[in-house]
C-alpha cells in the first residue's frame, strides 16, 4: 500500500475526513472519533471498483 493518510478536502486533517492505512493493516475513514473500518481486501475491492469505473465522480 502506498499511503499512510490521505485528507479528504482541502483543509487540514484537523476539519476534514480522512483515510488511514493503520499499523494492522486495516484502513479507517472518518473524521471527529466517527470512523469506519475496512480490512485490506474491502479496501482492494474498492479500488478495483474505482478503477473499473464502477465508482465515479458524483
Amino acid at each position: 500500500m502506498a499511503f499512510n493518510k490521505v485528507t479528504l478536502c482541502k483543509l487540514s486533517a484537523d476539519y476534514c475526513p480522512t483515510i488511514e492505512q493503520m499499523e494492522d493493516g486495516k484502513i479507517r475513514i472518518g473524521e471527529n472519533g466517527e470512523f469506519a473500518y475496512l480490512t485490506t481486501d474491502q479496501w482492494n475491492i474498492f479500488i478495483d471498483n474505482v478503477k473499473a469505473g464502477k465508482l465515479d465522480r458524483i
